[in-house]
């Protein structure tokens, strides 16, 4: 069963548009979303959530219409956290549980407090004087904490030191042992996504350019080094970028199209989307 179908979905703003954005998403699955500023990924979320009103196409979250009646119950099974934590000001940590048990009809109380305490939130302070890195982890805390089966995260792990946004990934990495449980996470950071992706969605300018399980992105390409009259002599099918250099060129090529006797390195997440943006701007 698919936890996301996202079919044709569109929207246009003044110099930008989301063009037909399809795709199909397994449930028990983490995808990572990548794409430079204004590629479209928090466009994305909010139209998947029907909180941008669309121009085109349809989505299924969860295996409901976002734009029928029933989503509105479905929206208590997903969890959502946006690039900016948006609590009241003067609400503190403790109180906002409260809250969330009146919004919330799974809300478990002892859930949230474990993660309060996981995360080092204090309990008495107002939501004003949080750092940006405490505010997402507030957000993040009352996104897990009552039992949704689909978590949507906007660069969740924004503003975070490296050691706690570890801490994060290993808590989205828990949250999908169970079966029914999926998350979608906006990134910039391509080496989070690596850590803990089973699929990679890469826009750019609206357009999605790859949609594919992240081992089978990182089996089938490779760097190829070589002299650029060498590599002219390739398949140009089995290139998929390429930089030119004083001393040669270094290629991503498709390891299924170039012949064995060829001396490939390994690449990473962050080289195949590099090299797949330079390839569309070209």
């Amino acid at each position: 069963m698919d936890a996301v179908i996202c079919q044709g979905l569109t929207k246009s703003y003044d110099g930008f548009t989301l063009d037909h954005l399809t795709f199909s998403l397994p449930t028990g699955c983490i995808l990572g979303l990548v794409g430079e500023n204004g590629a479209g990924k928090s466009t994305t979320l909010k139209l998947l959530m029907n909180a941008l009103p669309r121009d085109g196409g349809s989505t299924l979250l969860l295996g409901t219409d976002s734009q029928s009646p029933g989503f509105l119950q479905t929206k208590q099974d997903i969890g959502v956290v946006l690039d900016e934590a948006c609590f009241p000001e003067a609400v503190t940590a403790h109180e906002l549980g409260k809250i969330m048990g009146y919004t919330y009809r799974n809300w478990d109380q002892a859930q949230y407090d474990a993660y309060l305490s996981r995360f080092r939130i204090p309990l008495g302070k107002a939501f004003k004087t949080f750092s940006r890195g405490t505010k997402m982890k507030l957000a993040i805390a009352v996104a897990l904490s009552h039992h949704a089966k689909l978590l949507l995260l906007d660069e969740a792990t924004s503003g975070l030191d490296p050691m706690v946004r570890d801490e994060i990934l290993d808590v989205f990495n828990e949250f999908t042992r169970e079966e029914n449980h999926t998350v979608i996470l906006s990134s910039h950071i391509v080496s989070d996504l690596e850590k803990i992706c089973d699929y990679i969605a890469f826009l750019h300018h609206g357009t999605l350019l790859l949609f594919e399980e992240k081992d089978r992105l990182l089996e089938e390409y490779r760097i190829l080094s070589l002299p650029r009259q060498q590599l002219e002599e390739l398949d140009p099918e089995a290139i998929a970028g390429v930089k030119h250099g004083p001393y040669g060129s270094r290629a991503l090529v498709r390891r299924s199209r170039i012949p064995s006797t060829f001396s490939t390195q390994r690449t990473t997440l962050e080289d195949i989307i590099l090299f797949l943006a330079q390839e569309e701007e070209s």
